[in-house]
């Protein structure tokens, strides 16, 4: 077995414990040992997450209603609840029999998650920003998949801390989710910015009009995070009420253009979650350039969550000016959203 395919799959399998789904951690246990898993996953594009896509293809198959014992060990799948056990055998024969429908699933598709959860992260980025940038705010997303996060601002956010609420932002908001505190400080809480405009940049756009579009995100959602999914749905159902402006196409061709039409005397800022993954070296370069750049005619700010190694995820503020680029890191978060170390 190729020394890099187990440090693959073994990365996987601690990632996905980590972050609350041991029955993604179980399957991608067996995958380290099962090379035929792995080269039905290897159908993935270049730079795709070979797991991702595979666990999204079964999932997928599921929800629109194959029959198999592998279902019972899906919780979405069973009002919350599911078959004690080891789900690898049932995991594996299940792709066997499917086969040739999920290497076609994996090659047509990509892992363009739409975690809603990250607005509760969103919220006191944009905060923080707005207390020093001014309002109202012109917002660029990269990567916004279906969009659901360029409507941040229409979820609400509890924030807890043990048994108790510490804090919440639009509280009697259509959606609000909760986000976890650690470390002891609040973010900030107070008025949710003005926004002016917003527009999103993606290469493989999700249309919520289209059924296959619609399941496929909810394929993508871990099938025993239950809350996520409910939480899904429902973002749905607010963005078709918004329907803000997505343009397809490579981020860094249409970036230019994006910030040309944001008004001059307004705070404009890029903003980015857990998208990076998918651009090279030259890419991030190349946007780090573009920024530099505009920031020579007019202040430009980039909100960004991304992983910065195995286990860490930060938010972080850099504004660019005249030339310079100034970071300030503003929290540790878990990668969907349900808790945050406020650090600023």
């Amino acid at each position: 077995m190729p020394k890099e395919a187990m440090d693959y799959w073994e990365f996987f399998a601690a990632d996905a414990r980590r972050t609350g789904s041991e029955l993604y951690g179980r399957l991608a246990d067996g995958a380290v040992q099962d090379n035929n898993l792995r080269e039905i996953a290897a159908h993935a594009r270049k730079g795709q997450p070979h797991a991702n896509l595979l666990f999204g293809a079964v999932h997928f198959l599921l929800l629109r209603g194959a029959a198999h014992p592998l279902r019972a060990f899906y919780p979405d799948l069973n009002e919350g609840r599911a078959e004690p056990g080891d789900p690898f055998p049932a995991f594996r024969d299940f792709v066997a029999a499917k086969r040739t429908e999920i290497e076609n699933l994996i090659r047509a598709h990509v892992t363009n998650t739409n975690e809603v959860g990250r607005s509760a992260l969103l919220h006191p980025g944009f905060q923080y920003l707005a207390a020093r940038s001014g309002t109202p705010l012109n917002l660029i997303e990269i990567g916004p998949s279906a969009g659901l996060n360029l409507i941040w601002d229409h979820y609400g956010v509890r924030y807890l801390e043990g048994d108790g609420l510490r804090a919440s932002i639009q509280p009697n908001a259509e959606l609000v989710m909760e986000c976890a505190l650690r470390g002891g400080r609040i973010p900030p809480t107070g008025a949710v910015p003005a926004v002016h405009h917003r527009i999103g940049l993606e290469l493989n756009p999700v249309d919520l009009t289209q059924d296959d579009d619609r399941d496929w995100l909810r394929a993508l959602i871990w099938p025993d995070q239950v809350s996520r999914l409910t939480r899904l749905d429902k973002a749905i159902g607010l963005f078709r009420t918004q329907s803000p402006e997505i343009r397809k196409g490579d981020a860094l061709a249409l970036l230019p253009d994006a910030l040309r039409m944001m008004p001059e005397d307004e705070p404009v800022c890029i903003y980015h979650t857990i998208a990076l993954y998918q651009f090279s070296r030259d890419m991030r370069q190349a946007l780090d350039d573009i920024l530099t750049l505009a920031a020579l005619r007019r202040p430009v700010w980039r909100l960004s969550f991304e992983g910065v190694d195995t286990a860490r995820y930060i938010l972080s503020l850099i504004r660019y000016h005249d030339g310079t680029r100034e970071e300030h890191i503003l929290a540790n978060a878990h990668p969907h959203g349900s808790w945050i170390e406020w650090l600023a």
